[in-house]
């Protein structure tokens, strides 16, 4: 997954505005205590991101 696909699906489930908020404030257990930004700046593939956020969030599985 490309990162310009990444942020299409981060603003289209939490909003344009919300997106990097979540991205930047949420730590999350299954990125090893990370935000969105740190995992993806430490080398996190943005595949294993969005599913973390999915896992995280519960997304549905059509929106994956």
């Amino acid at each position: 997954m490309r990162l310009t696909d990444f942020w299409w699906r981060m603003e289209k489930r939490f909003g344009p505005a919300y997106a990097d908020s979540v991205a930047r404030d949420q730590v999350l257990p299954q990125l090893g205590g990370r935000t969105v930004h740190q995992a993806l700046a430490e080398g996190e593939s943005a595949k294993d991101v969005w599913r973390a956020v999915c896992d995280h969030w519960e997304v549905p599985a059509r929106e994956r």
